[in-house]
């Protein structure tokens, strides 16, 4: 593979990566709208949302620096379906638990395409590891907490359907 190529494969991943972290803003924006019953998690993720918009800046500071930008198709159409998938839990009793099941998955498909990106990165003989390698441990800290929480969040569901029954 010539540098090039991973050049080329690297924008590529910038602009998902990019669209992807679109999604992720608008799923949390949503999330936080509906989680006033569970304070903690409201409070993660009001905090991984900054972290999110900081995530998207330095994607567009190593996109500047390869002389691209943002695919405008791509952002668009990965924060419409995040917010199509933050719709589709609403209805469910159980919303709060679809929620933390999908974004721990969500996280996790974060931290692998950072992961790429930074061998990419690699590869092609670009500076941007500092950058990625940031977010990527945001990623996996926010990977980490919702971990760490599924049982707290589903005792906390259970709690909250016992007294309302």
């Amino acid at each position: 593979m010539t540098p090039q190529t991973a050049r080329d494969l690297f924008v590529t991943g910038l602009r998902n990566a990019h669209a992807m972290e679109r999604q992720a803003e608008e799923l949390m924006e949503r999330q936080i709208e509906r989680t006033d019953a569970y304070p903690e998690v409201q409070a993660r993720l009001r905090r991984h949302l900054e972290e999110t918009r900081a995530q998207i800046g330095r994607l567009d500071r190593c996109l500047e620096a390869c002389d691209a930008s943002a695919s405008t198709l791509k952002d668009a159409t990965m924060a419409f379906m995040g917010n199509m998938a933050a719709m589709g839990h609403m209805p469910a009793a159980d919303e709060i638990l679809k929620n933390t099941f999908a974004n721990n998955a969500f996280e996790h498909y974060e931290i692998a395409a950072y992961k790429s990106l930074i061998a990419l990165a690699e590869r092609a003989g670009i500076d941007a590891s500092a950058l990625l390698s940031q977010s990527l441990k945001e990623e996996e800290d926010m990977a980490a907490w919702i971990d760490a929480h599924v049982k707290d969040v589903t005792l906390a569901y259970l709690a909250r359907e016992a007294s309302a029954a």
